[in-house]
């Protein structure tokens, strides 16, 4: 083994192995561990991206359902001003069933 023809090694594998059972002195070298700070760095982008995704759905759904309904209150003018429901159809896309119940 290395850790036998190299002290430099056997002196890292011993100190690695005390700090392996210290669960103290494992607790410290994992919070200054570089890859610590790695992880908490992809866990908040991870996060930040979450949030961006939601609110672009959000905004989506929002346009969505004001572009809806801006068709049915066209619609319930169209109905109101007397237009032939074949038009009000035609115009909006929406069902003859739906035209009749606004």
């Amino acid at each position: 083994m290395v850790a036998e023809r190299n002290p430099q090694v056997k002196k890292a594998v011993v100190t690695l192995r005390k700090l392996s059972a210290d669960e103290q002195a494992r607790d410290i070298a994992l919070e200054t561990s570089p890859y610590r700070a790695r992880c908490e760095d992809e866990r908040r982008e991870k996060a930040l991206r979450d949030i961006d995704s939601r609110e672009r759905f959000a905004k989506q759904k929002g346009r969505a359902e004001g572009k809806a309904e801006g068709i049915f209150e066209i619609a319930r003018k169209m109905k109101t001003r007397g237009r032939p429901f074949s038009v009000i159809v035609e115009d909006t896309g929406l069902s003859l069933e739906t035209v009749e119940n606004l």
